[in-house]
């Protein structure tokens, strides 16, 4: 188990109306220092789908995706003791300052990105937001029960505060 830091700035401008929210970057982010870089995690696939956009590739066709749509990034935890990605053996939490980004921001609603995510965020963060967060099934490949289709289902919701 090993003390991390979150490295990866958020993604935002003053347009954003959504805040999308995971709980700690994986592995293969931190090495790559962007938001959901494994291959294997269907974040990009799902939010290109719901927008109804060509799945971006690179990291600035990420970035632009997200401003583009109005869509904020970042995660609730700044540090934390963690073992690889594994959520489960996340300990002694840092949260970010989520306020950074809702001061510059009209964000409309904040949204999860699995329960773990949504559980930090009300352990940690709702408090200093006074947002309510609505929790999304987790486009992680951990998350199994989901197939690309359901995910894409429930991950619709966030098209009304987007437009």
């Amino acid at each position: 188990m090993e003390n991390v830091k979150h490295e990866i700035p958020p993604i935002y401008d003053k347009n954003s109306k959504i805040l999308v929210l995971g709980s700690f970057p994986s592995v293969k982010s931190r090495e790559n220092q962007f938001f959901y870089h494994h291959p294997q995690n269907r974040f990009w696939k799902v939010l290109s789908s719901v927008v109804g956009v060509d799945t971006p590739i690179s990291i600035e066709e990420k970035k632009k995706f997200l401003l583009d749509n109005n869509i904020a990034l970042w995660d609730v935890i700044a540090s934390c003791d963690i073992e690889g990605s594994s959520d489960s053996s996340i300990k002694n939490v840092v949260a970010n300052d989520l306020n950074k980004i809702i001061d510059k921001c009209n964000i409309k609603q904040i949204f999860c990105n699995g329960g773990k995510s949504y559980e930090l965020y009300k352990k940690y963060c709702e408090k200093n937001t006074n947002l309510k967060a609505i929790k999304l099934p987790s486009t992680s490949p951990a998350n199994a029960r989901f197939s690309l289709k359901k995910l894409i289902e429930e991950w619709q919701v966030i098209k009304k505060y987007l437009f």
